[in-house]
């Protein structure tokens, strides 16, 4: 009988120690997954100036929207969460796309070779945060439903494990931007 207890207990401690590993490797994986949107970010917020700075040449008198890139850039660069990122993030989307909806109205801005540079790496940059994004988000449901699934949980609520969000976009984003000339 003590054979059977020590058997039970053993094998209970393994499965700990397994659920533990599981729920680690995958809260690591999601922290990395943020850390590579994070950088990503950080590339579209030092693209910006140069961008804003070669439409001011051609853009003068288009100076709300241009403030508006670089409020947005600062509150992205400064942002302190997932959550803020996220809504900064949100913001400057809104403004980037308002900017290049301008170079349609300037025909010398559209041909300038340093703005076309630019907005390429934008968008390499813009289509690379899409899949961190998407990346992202596929490491947080692995490791929210190892946080809600049987046996799992069990370990999760033991150890004080919690879900994170997902990244969304936000109803703005959902919008069609709006551009007047």
């Amino acid at each position: 009988m003590l054979y059977i207890v020590i058997v039970i207990v053993v094998i209970l401690i393994v499965l700990l120690c397994i659920g533990y590993n599981q729920l680690i490797r995958l809260k690591n994986m999601v922290k990395d997954q943020w850390s590579q949107i994070d950088v990503l970010l950080k590339r579209r917020c030092d693209l910006i100036p140069n961008l804003v700075e070669t439409v001011k040449g051609y853009a003068t008198h288009e100076k709300e929207t241009l403030e508006a890139v670089i409020n947005a850039r600062n509150k992205s660069v400064t942002a302190n969460s997932i959550n803020d990122s996220t809504v900064a993030n949100s913001e400057l989307t809104n403004a980037l796309n308002k900017l290049f909806a301008l170079s349609e109205a300037y025909p010398d801005l559209k041909a300038n070779t340093n703005f076309i540079d630019l907005q390429k790496n934008l968008k390499e940059t813009e289509d690379k945060i899409a899949y961190a994004r998407q990346f992202y988000n596929d490491t947080v449901l692995k490791y929210n439903n190892k946080v809600e699934m049987v046996p799992t949980n069990i370990v999760a609520v033991l150890f004080g494990f919690k879900k994170y969000d997902f990244f969304e976009i936000s109803d703005e984003d959902r919008q069609v931007t709006k551009v007047k000339f």
